[in-house]
């Protein structure tokens, strides 16, 4: 069985937990508790072979980013979250989408970026913005909400 070594990362507090536990366990954490590094796996069917996607969910937070290139490493694919009502972590997706070339020392690496949190009332990024930073960096962009499911 082929296996999916996938690395979610992002700032802190911009659902990259909740979006990881929504696929896996399918239910939505409300609070908000940072993770230092949580590990998860969930066999799925994608393009009609089953294969196990072993999703690492890590720290957002400032001070844990000494741990960052360790699992960069590791990782496959990458899915670059930050949240729709916070224009400070969409700015910091250009670090995250940097050091994931510096560390694989490549300029192909599948890479996804999500915009969270869309069923919040507030918006500070712009869709049109998003979109644009993604296609200008080949990679597909999302918007979804952890907590509802829509996409």
């Amino acid at each position: 069985m082929t296996e999916y070594k996938l690395v979610v990362v992002g700032a802190g507090g911009v659902g990259k937990s909740a979006l990881t536990i929504q696929l896996i366990q399918n239910h939505f954490v409300d609070e908000y508790d940072p993770t230092i590094e949580d590990s998860y796996r969930k066999q799925v069917v994608i393009d009609g072979e089953t294969c196990l996607l072993d999703i690492l969910d890590t720290a957002g937070q400032e001070e844990y980013s000494a741990m960052r290139d360790q699992y960069m490493r590791t990782g496959e694919g990458f899915l670059i979250v930050f949240a729709i009502d916070n224009m400070k972590s969409f700015e910091d997706i250009d670090s995250y989408r940097g050091q994931i070339r510096r560390v694989k020392d490549a300029d192909d690496i599948p890479m996804l970026l999500v915009g969270n949190k869309i069923d919040l009332p507030r918006r500070d990024v712009d869709q049109k913005l998003a979109s644009t930073y993604a296609k200008t960096h080949n990679m597909p962009y999302i918007e979804t909400s952890a907590k509802t499911r829509q996409v």
